[in-house]
């Protein structure tokens, strides 16, 4: 069994060695070779930080480890340590995902397609077990500038230059996400 703090990382870290950290991380969970109480402190670390976060999920949404499917109750733990940074990272990864789903199929490539499909499905149902409020106010922010061109979300979009069916499909996919509010 690792030690605890061969299961952390610093608020240093950059994005590239939180891929690393997570890659290996995962494999250790899989393997059983990590306990809960380890998992949950490493994802807390992982997820204290902005570039952390980011290399946590860009490997864990993509991940084909079931594990990624049905997130333990040690890996909520860990990403509820950081709510803000969580919340605002999942909506995101729920609108660029379901964007990406539309620009796939275009391209013929259903592979990558489904991929980004997978990616969202992950996102929203982690949105949905971890039930922080910040997530769902951002999800209904994210949404309303996808339908009107204004708002708190509006520079993000025109960032990645989605047009209108991909901007439908972020509205679709936010509505499943915190449909209460819409």
């Amino acid at each position: 069994m690792a030690t605890e703090q061969t299961w952390r990382v610093t608020e240093s870290v950059s994005f590239e060695d939180a891929i690393a950290f997570t890659q290996r991380l995962l494999g250790a969970i899989d393997a059983g070779q990590i306990d809960d109480e380890m998992i949950t402190a490493a994802v807390a670390s992982l997820v204290a930080t902005s570039a952390g976060a980011r290399g946590f999920f860009v490997v864990y949404l993509t991940s084909e480890l079931a594990i990624a499917d049905v997130p333990s109750a040690a890996i909520v733990g860990g990403l509820l340590g950081a709510p803000e940074v969580v919340s605002d990272l999942l909506v995101k990864n729920v609108a660029m995902s379901a964007a990406m789903a539309v620009h796939h199929r275009r391209n013929g490539d259903l592979t990558t397609a489904r991929a980004s499909d997978r990616v969202c499905r992950r996102s929203q149902d982690a949105i949905a077990r971890l039930q922080l409020p910040r997530a769902s106010e951002r999800a209904h922010q994210l949404a309303r500038s996808a339908a009107t061109g204004e708002g708190n979300y509006t520079a993000f979009l025109r960032r990645y230059g989605y047009d209108a069916e991909q901007l439908q499909a972020i509205q679709q996919a936010l509505a499943a996400t915190a449909p209460a509010a819409n």
